[in-house]
C-alpha cells in the first residue's frame, strides 16, 4: 500500500482554507466518498463550532451532491454522535469536520463507514487516489442525478437519547453536583442535557461558542478553569471535553486530574469484577502509562498496545473480541456503547460506577499508581525514517539498554504535526527528563529545526 499523502492519524488535518484544508480539496473528498461508498446514497456531515465549518461544509456537499449523493446535514455535534447517526440512519457514511483539540484556526476532516467505525488506512488511500486530478470527472452526476441536500432538525435529541442509554435505566443522577467544560465545540448543548436530565445539579463551562473560541484555554487541553470551579462549588465530579467532544479529561472532588489510563484501569477492573469484560485483556496505546499495566496485571487483566490514534485502539478491539480500549490522553471506547472514542459515554460509565459503589472518583482511581512519564514534542525541519538515522537511532538503543527492565522509551513522529514525540518512563524522574532531553538533541541533530517563520514587513 502506498504511503497516504493526505491523511494523517486521524483523518486529514491541517490550518483552515491552506492546503491541504481548502475547499478544494473539501470537495475532492466528498466527490471521492461518494464514488468509493456508492452513488445514489445518503451521507450525514457534521461539524463542530469553528467557523470555518461553513467553508468547508458547503464545500464537502458539493463534491457529494456533483457525484449523485444526498447530503443530510447535522450541524455541530460531537463527533461520536456522527458515528452512532451515521449508523442508525442507515447512511452510506458520515462526515465530521472538526480538528478536534487544536485551535480554532485549524480544521479537519474525519470519516466514518456505515457501520459507524472509522476507516482504515486502506480505504483512506484509495479515496486518495479518487481524489487525484480527473480521475472522477467522467463520473459525475447529471440531470436529475445530481443530490440533494437538507438539515435533519432533531440530530442532536437522537443523539441525547442515546447516551442516556449508556446509563443504567433505574439510575439516576438526583443530589450530585457535576461541573462539565465543553471548550465551546460541539457538546456545548448536548453535554450539560444529558447531565441534567439525569437528575444532576450541573455548572457549565466552555458553552457560549464564537466560532474563534474552541478550545481557547477551556476543555480537555485546558483543564485548569474546571479543576477550580470544582472546588468552587464543591463538585462530585468534573468533566473536560475537547472541541468534538470525542474525548474526556476528569476531575476528581478534590479537584485532582484523573487521566485516560487512569479510568481504563478502574473501568476495567469494575467490569472484570462483574463478569463484563470480554477478551479478559483491553487495549491501550504506547504511550499509556506502565502503571496501567501493572494494576491490570494485579487481578490477570491483559493488555493489547496499538500505535497511537483512537481509530487503531478500536480496530484491534474489533479484531481481538474486546469491549474497553482507550488512550491516556482521554479517548476511551467502550465498544458496546460506542464504535468510537466518546466523551460522554466515558462520563457515564464513570457515573455509574460511583453511583454504584457510593465512592469518590479520588478513591476509584487509586487502582493504578503512574510511573514516572516525561513526554516531549520537538518540531523538526522534515521527516526521516527513525531506523535509517544512525545517531538517533543510537541513542534510543542506548537508553532502552538502560531503562531494560525498568522503564519505557517511545520515539515516534506526529501523526497531525511537522514534530517527533519522545517519551520515557522509569521511577526516578530526573533520570527519565536526561533520557528525553539526549533524545531531543540527537533528534535536532540530524533532523534540524524548522526555519523562523518570515516576519511581515
Amino acid at each position: 500500500m502506498a504511503p497516504r499523502r493526505l491523511f494523517g492519524t486521524d483523518g486529514i488535518r491541517g490550518e483552515a482554507n491552506a492546503f491541504p484544508m481548502t475547499p478544494e480539496t473539501a470537495l475532492r473528498v466528498g466527490m471521492a466518498v461518494a464514488a468509493h461508498f456508492g452513488k445514489q446514497g445518503r451521507v450525514l456531515v457534521g461539524k463542530d463550532t469553528r467557523l470555518s465549518g461553513y467553508l468547508l461544509e458547503s464545500a464537502l456537499a458539493s463534491g457529494l451532491c456533483a457525484m449523485g449523493n444526498d447530503v443530510l446535514f447535522v450541524g455541530p455535534i460531537p463527533t461520536p454522535g456522527i458515528a452512532y447517526l451515521t449508523r442508525s440512519m442507515r447512511a452510506n457514511a458520515g462526515v465530521v469536520i472538526s480538528a478536534s483539540h487544536n485551535a480554532f484556526a485549524d480544521n479537519g476532516i474525519k470519516l466514518f463507514a456505515a457501520d459507524g467505525h472509522k476507516l482504515p488506512d486502506a480505504v483512506e488511500s484509495q479515496l486518495e487516489d479518487l481524489m487525484d486530478d480527473g480521475v472522477l470527472d467522467p463520473r459525475r452526476a447529471r440531470g436529475a442525478d445530481i443530490g440533494r441536500a437538507w438539515r435533519i432538525d432533531d440530530a442532536a435529541g437522537r443523539y441525547i437519547t442515546h447516551l442516556k442509554q449508556a446509563f443504567p435505566a433505574q439510575a439516576d443522577l438526583l443530589g450530585m453536583k457535576i461541573v462539565v467544560d465543553c471548550a465551546h465545540g460541539a457538546a456545548y448543548k448536548i453535554a450539560p442535557t444529558v447531565l441534567e436530565e439525569l437528575g444532576a445539579e450541573v455548572t457549565a463551562l466552555g458553552v457560549d461558542p464564537d466560532g474563534i473560541n474552541i478550545n481557547d484555554g477551556v476543555g480537555a487541553m485546558h483543564p485548569g478553569a474546571l479543576q477550580q470551579r470544582v472546588r468552587e462549588v464543591g463538585a462530585d465530579l468534573g468533566i473536560a471535553l475537547d472541541g468534538d467532544a470525542d474525548r474526556a479529561v476528569f476531575v476528581d472532588e478534590r479537584g485532582e486530574i484523573v487521566d485516560g489510563d487512569a479510568i481504563l484501569a478502574m473501568c476495567a477492573r469494575d467490569m472484570h469484577q462483574r463478569d463484563e469484560l470480554r477478551g479478559g485483556a483491553i487495549v491501550a496505546t504506547v504511550m499509556s502509562n506502565l502503571g496501567l499495566e501493572r494494576s491490570l496485571a494485579e487481578v490477570g487483566i491483559g493488555l493489547e498496545r496499538t500505535p497511537v490514534g483512537d481509530r487503531y485502539v478500536v480496530e484491534a478491539m474489533r479484531g481481538g473480541g474486546y469491549n474497553l480500549g482507550g488512550e491516556q490522553s482521554g479517548h476511551l471506547v467502550f465498544i458496546d456503547h460506542s464504535t468510537t472514542g466518546d466523551g460522554m459515554v466515558a462520563a457515564l460509565q464513570v457515573l455509574t460506577i460511583m453511583r454504584r459503589t457510593g465512592s469518590p472518583l479520588s478513591r476509584l482511581a487509586r487502582v493504578m499508581t503512574a510511573v514516572p512519564q516525561i513526554l516531549r514534542s520537538v518540531a523538526v525541519a522534515r521527516r526521516e525514517p527513525i531506523d535509517g538515522l544512525p545517531g538517533l537511532s543510537r541513542t534510543i538503543r542506548q537508553i532502552e539498554a538502560e531503562l531494560r527492565g525498568v522503564g519505557r522509551i517511545l520515539v515516534r513522529y506526529s501523526g497531525t504535526e511537522p514534530k517527533i514525540r519522545v517519551m520515557v518512563e522509569c521511577e526516578d524522574e530526573g533520570a527519565a527528563q536526561r533520557y528525553v532531553d539526549r533524545v531531543a538533541d540527537a533528534a535536532l541533530g540530524e533532523l534540524g529545526a524548522p526555519a523562523p517563520a518570515a516576519s511581515a514587513g
